[in-house]
């Protein structure tokens, strides 16, 4: 089950948990698909239009610049072209319609592995994530680089991400620093969303699911039922998906139900237009 560890932050940085009350806070959704890329998009698709028929027009795309050195997206133009349509910075559409919004996703997706690493080490960065921890443990001037070439990248494709959210959510001390350093808004862990002009952080977990594996896919089932009625009282839900969960069908169809069920109650936004609501209600 993917459950993120907690991490040690900077006593210069360190963040004051905003409050999770405040009547000014409208009941909140905000759907992520996570690993956009070049490889993802004919998925993605599917996705959207399936959410869109579950009643969530818009959500947090994390967009990978070049996943797995596989495919950068700045040397695609029907990939950056398909970016532009769907988001809400190039939209023909009259003024006040939602689009979807981008967010940069790490840059290549991949930590490789190093020599003489510990165990917990090991465990959180193959096991939990498959390898997938980019930023878990990056120096400020390694994650700056990769920063700065993300936002080139997505600048290729006329965006200009306001967030930025760490492969698996595994954001070192340092590469917080760098994110900070980099001017982005705001970024998440699997447990907060985190505004990164003030340092404020909001406790907002986020269901996810787990499907390398068929035990893997049964506790997610079970953990995210749990979940869901755990956080029927917190301002902000978070769902966060991801292309493969698609190729099972009772993973798509849990989501979709959850999902359902929570359009009932919750406005459905964007993480950049949640932070807005968030700034604004004065927390």
């Amino acid at each position: 089950m993917q459950t993120a560890p907690s991490q040690p932050h900077s006593p210069e940085h360190s963040r004051k948990p905003s409050s999770a009350g405040g009547s000014a806070l409208v009941p909140s959704l905000v759907v992520s698909i996570h690993d956009v890329s070049t490889l993802t998009r004919t998925r993605v698709d599917d996705m959207l239009r399936d959410l869109e028929a579950t009643g969530v027009p818009v959500t947090s795309l994390l967009v990978i610049p070049d996943h797995h050195h596989k495919g950068r997206i700045d040397a695609d133009s029907e990939f950056g072209e398909w970016l532009r349509e769907i988001t809400d910075q190039e939209s023909d559409e009259a003024p006040g319609h939602e689009r979807h919004e981008a967010v940069l996703h790490g840059f290549y997706h991949l930590r490789p592995k190093k020599e003489q690493e510990g165990l917990a080490t090991r465990m959180i960065t193959r096991s939990y994530t498959a390898g997938e921890g980019e930023f878990y443990d990056l120096s400020k001037d390694e994650a700056s680089s990769l920063l700065l070439e993300g936002k080139r990248a997505l600048a290729s494709c006329g965006i200009s991400p306001r967030g930025f959210i760490a492969p698996a959510w595994l954001l070192g001390e340092q590469a917080e620093l760098a994110v900070r350093d980099a001017g982005f808004d705001y970024t998440t862990r699997i447990g907060e969303l985190i505004d990164c002009k003030n340092g404020d952080s909001f406790p907002a977990r986020s269901m996810v699911y787990s499907v390398r594996a068929p035990w893997r896919r049964g506790v997610s089932l079970l953990w995210n039922e749990m979940l869901l009625h755990a956080l029927c009282e917190s301002p902000l839900l978070r769902i966060g998906l991801h292309p493969p969960d698609w190729d099972h069908q009772v993973i798509r169809d849990h989501a979709l139900s959850c999902i359902r069920r929570a359009v009932e109650t919750r406005q459905v936004t964007t993480y950049a237009r949640w932070l807005d609501q968030w700034r604004s209600s004065g927390h």
